[in-house]
């Protein structure tokens, strides 16, 4: 019983920091019907300059400055790499999301040499709690508590505010909009500072549970939260965090049945089998909605 606590407790902890990423791939997509490939990297660098920060200041002003500059980060590449082809082919763009992806990879390894470097451990969310007879970390069982309050802030935002409003707007018609007034570009940025703030607080807690980082450490759990937006319905918020709880928690039980099983390895493409799954029988996920084309 203890064993099974433990895994659904990191399944949902996983789950929860996919989340955090996936909600930034789901915002830009909504907006821009654009991949945003540098998303995964964004969320790398944030967890280097956890590292680098944490070295020289005390954490309750490293992790702040973490954010912030990780929420700066992401408005310059949406300024110097989207911006500028905003009316360019998608493909295009899509070709600029890559380079920037491989541009934060290749300058990550240039700073760090290419070795593994190990986050910080944080006072309190290293800490171990107790919960019905099972050890685990403070961050996994504040991780799904901190992601539903997001996700209800990041709700009221998009219903209550005019900025939420334009981006509901943007994302129905872009060039409607447009013609109505709607600073586009205004828009498009605080999707970008909004998905990239997500972005570093996911870093700050899947590097607290797993601290090794290289260059390419945003890679996998990157292309995990993409498919998990994509799984839930790219486009839709609540679509992006169910399918992220949903592959954290079947990636994290794969990972904890019976090492004489030998399927453990096998965790990765069980979430990528799951996407062609859904993609072959619903392919606007489970709670997109079905694309028209407007004539």
């Amino acid at each position: 019983m203890e064993y099974i606590i433990s895994v659904l407790l990191s399944g949902i902890s996983v789950g929860g920091q996919y989340a955090l990423i996936a909600i930034g791939y789901t915002l830009v997509y909504g907006i821009l019907r654009l991949i945003n490939f540098a998303h995964g990297d964004v969320f790398m660098v944030a967890g280097l300059m956890g590292i680098y920060f944490t070295a020289t200041l005390p954490i309750g002003e490293s992790l702040p400055l973490v954010i912030l500059l990780t929420v700066f980060l992401g408005f310059t590449i949406e300024r110097a790499a989207y911006k500028p082809l905003r009316d360019a082919p998608r493909m295009s763009v899509m070709i600029s999301a890559i380079g920037v992806s491989y541009l934060l990879q290749n300058t990550a390894t240039y700073i760090t040499g290419g070795q593994p470097m190990t986050y910080p451990t944080i006072p309190f969310l290293s800490n171990t709690v107790n919960v019905a007879g099972t050890q685990t970390k403070w961050v996994v069982i504040i991780t799904p508590i901190l992601v539903l309050a997001l996700v209800f802030a990041l709700t009221q935002l998009i219903n209550r505010t005019k900025v939420g409003m334009a981006m509901r707007a943007v994302s129905k018609d872009f060039e409607t909009s447009r013609l109505m007034g709607i600073k586009i570009n205004n828009v498009i940025s605080a999707t970008f500072i909004i998905g990239s703030a997500l972005a570093a607080v996911g870093s700050i807690l899947f590097f607290t549970n797993y601290p090794a980082i290289t260059p390419m450490a945003g890679a996998m759990p990157g292309l995990k939260a993409f498919v998990a937006a994509v799984f839930g319905g790219i486009g839709s918020i609540p679509g992006a965090v169910i399918g992220a709880f949903l592959i954290g928690i079947c990636e994290t039980i794969i990972k904890g049945l019976p090492s004489a099983w030998d399927v453990s390895v096998f965790s990765d493409a069980f979430t990528f089998a799951l996407l062609i799954i859904i993609l072959v029988f619903k392919p606007q996920g489970l709670f997109g909605e079905a694309a028209t084309d407007k004539v």
